[in-house]
């Protein structure tokens, strides 16, 4: 099985380009102005028009409020925000119906409890991202992009019917072994997790979600670390 690559972070044209002709399938713009690979609307717009059709660029987000969301949107034609904060089910489902846009909820996983806890959110996104949960003690720590791994095989056991990606401590020696781990992730809906939206954004993201389903690998991401 491949692996299907989101980069992360992207902060200049030189990364974006890279990205792109590395042959990246999503590309993230962080709103988040604690992390280093922050960006304003502004430039993420500048960078946001070099992404071909067919690659998603993506807004990653901690916690934001409607006002963030609506500078952000007002300039950078996103196809996919990212929620990285202790966003709940409910303020996910609020964002999606406020922007009308597809919602990946990172769930950060330190135990099995963590993983459980992804059911909460059935019928509030549209994706699900998995992340290692970094440790109270570790220094300037950040939401997420600490290059932290956790226990891969906690998942194994647990079946999404939603689009998931995995995140934290991946590189070149160990980005396959995810793949051996289970099936691939499915982009099917069971009736439980069906958005709850209006019937035109329902259409809108049917067509979104069948260009992820023509992906034949696993969905991965890495961080942009050239900052």
């Amino acid at each position: 099985m491949s692996v299907i690559a989101k980069i992360c972070g992207i902060n200049d044209e030189t990364a974006m380009r890279t990205a792109i002709e590395a042959g990246a399938r999503f590309v993230g713009l962080v709103f988040y102005p604690p992390s280093p690979r922050a960006l304003d609307p502004d430039t993420a717009a500048t960078l946001a028009a070099l992404v071909p059709a067919g690659v998603a660029k993506v807004g990653l987000f901690v916690d934001p409020d409607d006002a963030l969301l609506d500078a952000v949107l007002t300039k950078v034609p996103l196809d996919l925000i990212q929620l990285h904060g202790d966003e709940s089910p409910a303020r996910c489902l609020d964002i999606r119906e406020r922007t009308e846009l597809p919602v990946m909820k990172v769930i950060k996983v330190a135990n099995a409890a963590d993983v459980e806890a992804t059911h909460a959110y059935a019928g509030a996104v549209d994706w699900l991202m998995f992340d290692a949960k970094a440790p109270k003690e570790m220094p300037n720590a950040l939401p997420g992009g600490n290059a932290l791994a956790f226990d891969w095989t906690l998942l194994s056991a647990h079946e999404w019917p939603v689009p998931w990606m995995l995140a934290g401590g991946l590189n070149a020696d160990n980005v396959t072994r995810p793949c051996l781990l289970r099936a691939p992730p499915s982009s099917m809906y069971h009736r439980a997790w069906r958005p709850r939206r209006a019937a035109r954004t329902r259409n809108e993201f049917g067509r979104f979600s069948k260009r992820w389903e023509a992906f034949d690998g696993f969905p991965v991401e890495q961080t942009n670390n050239d900052v």
